[in-house]
């Protein structure tokens, strides 16, 4: 060597020196960090994988928490309407015992009409007071709200579940294909014969056996029926040419008509009604008499038809679904796909019951139903309809809670293991192979070093020569 204004080999130990510099830095950068990736410098297209992986295990994450949420949002419910449960059977049964009059004076029947009237008012303070982070959920709040329901026509809507877009309704039609039909039995003959008979009427009621005189008339044979039809199930009329009608109470298959002569001379016959034929949003429903009712992915409807309705052909009516119901996020995404919606209806004495039945708040003091009004067969009815209404609604909340929430968490978690998994393998640092590689660049910064300062002292050599 010997020119001094470049020292080239110099400049190859110190470009070396700050290369292997630049590694260990690299290296106590990861190890200090946890992460390969710090900067998208260090892996541009695995940064922008781990990114989108990223925020998918944020929404995974996020949808497990909904879920559980969702998950503690029922089982308040379900803790409130197990109470309920347990107040409407001890209703039940302080009826039962008021029905007893032969055995129980005025003053204990009394005594119980003070425990029932004790009893609506707890069901009325658990349907009003029931929440979750500030929300009410059994006094009606989280129910769906419609519009356009034709009473004539519809006379009860019950929709369990419906996905409805933001800030938008759902149209439903209801279109009855055939018509329902009670069961019926027609008596030609003008009236008994002439001996007597009896025969014995069977419903979905019950079954009872009347007596008549010898050339009774039909006007008569249907008074008798008339009086017995709560306890049977069949109601009698003459039709306007003199035939005797019996037919049953209710609509449909389940519900039947049956005459049987036991001694004399009359008839014996049975038929059972017909459900109608519904189609709701174009998809056939399944149909018990007047009730029809749809589910699917989308929704969960029940409608009772009245029977002017529901006895005719080739007739539809709409309504819609305008709001309202329990909205739970439980996919990763918020789409329609990650939502379930369901509704709570109120569980209230004013709304546990029908309005065939009526309502449970009639078995309170002054009611058409309470116990001391001696009318104890329609306070049991509409108890028995209130206990289904709560066992129904408890049923309807376990199922989405066992088959959809539980589930869904299995699945996110399932999920959020495998996500994470595959993030870390882009973006985390492998501490053996960082730690190995800091170790090689630690040995070549010190030999760097020391040839740099060899290299820096080679231009002295040529002081040798001008001593020559």
């Amino acid at each position: 060597m010997s020119r001094i204004n470049t020292n080239i080999s110099s400049l190859q130990a110190s470009n070396r020196l700050r290369i292997n510099n630049n590694d260990v830095s690299l290296r106590l950068q990861r190890l200090s960090t946890g992460l390969r990736v710090n900067a998208g410098k260090d892996d541009p297209a695995g940064l922008i994988a781990s990114e989108t992986l990223r925020s998918e295990i944020k929404g995974i994450s996020t949808a497990v928490d909904n879920s559980q949420r969702a998950n503690n949002v029922i089982n308040t419910a379900e803790g409130a309407l197990n109470e309920v449960s347990s107040l409407l059977l001890q209703v039940q049964g302080l009826t039962n015992q008021a029905a007893n009059t032969g055995a129980l004076s005025p003053e204990e029947i009394k005594a119980n009409q003070l425990q029932v009237d004790s009893i609506l008012t707890s069901v009325n303070r658990i349907a009003n007071t029931t929440q979750f982070g500030g929300v009410k959920l059994l006094n009606g709040a989280l129910d769906f709200t419609t519009s356009g329901v034709a009473t004539s026509a519809i006379s009860v809507v019950n929709i369990n579940a419906a996905k409805l877009p933001d800030n938008g309704s759902v149209n439903v039609t209801v279109q009855v294909t055939a018509s329902a039909q009670l069961g019926q039995i027609v008596y030609t003959a003008s009236g008994i014969a002439s001996v007597p008979t009896t025969i014995e009427i069977a419903g979905n009621g019950g079954t009872e056996q009347i007596s008549f005189a010898a050339s009774a008339q039909n006007s008569a044979v249907a008074v008798a029926i008339n009086q017995l039809k709560d306890s049977t199930g069949v109601s009698a009329i003459v039709s306007a040419n003199g035939d005797l009608v019996l037919n049953s109470t209710g609509y449909g298959s389940k519900n039947f008509v049956s005459v049987k002569t036991i001694n004399g001379s009359f008839l014996t016959a049975k038929d059972y009604g017909v459900n109608a034929s519904v189609n709701i949003n174009g998809s056939q429903a399944e149909v018990d008499g007047l009730t029809a009712s749809i589910r699917n992915g989308d929704t969960d409807i029940s409608v009772d038809l009245t029977a002017g309705f529901g006895t005719q052909t080739a007739v539809s009516r709409n309504f819609n679904i305008t709001g309202g119901g329990a909205k739970f996020q439980l996919g990763s995404d918020v789409n329609r796909q990650g939502q379930v919606q369901i509704g709570i209806g109120s569980v209230s004495t004013s709304k546990l019951g029908n309005d065939v039945l009526g309502f449970l708040s009639e078995l309170g003091s002054g009611g058409n139903a309470s116990l001391v009004s001696g009318n104890t067969v329609a306070a049991q009815k509409i108890i028995t309809e209130a206990i289904k209404q709560v066992a129904t609604l408890r049923g309807r909340l376990g199922a989405l809670q066992k088959n959809v929430i539980e589930t869904n968490i299995n699945s996110l978690n399932v999920a959020l293991e495998n996500v994470t998994s595959s993030e870390s393998a882009i973006r985390d640092a492998d501490f053996a192979s960082e730690t190995a590689s800091l170790t090689r660049a630690q040995i070549l910064v010190q030999a760097n070093t020391t040839v740099l300062a060899q290299a820096n002292s080679t231009p002295q050599n040529v002081l040798a020569l001008l001593r020559g």
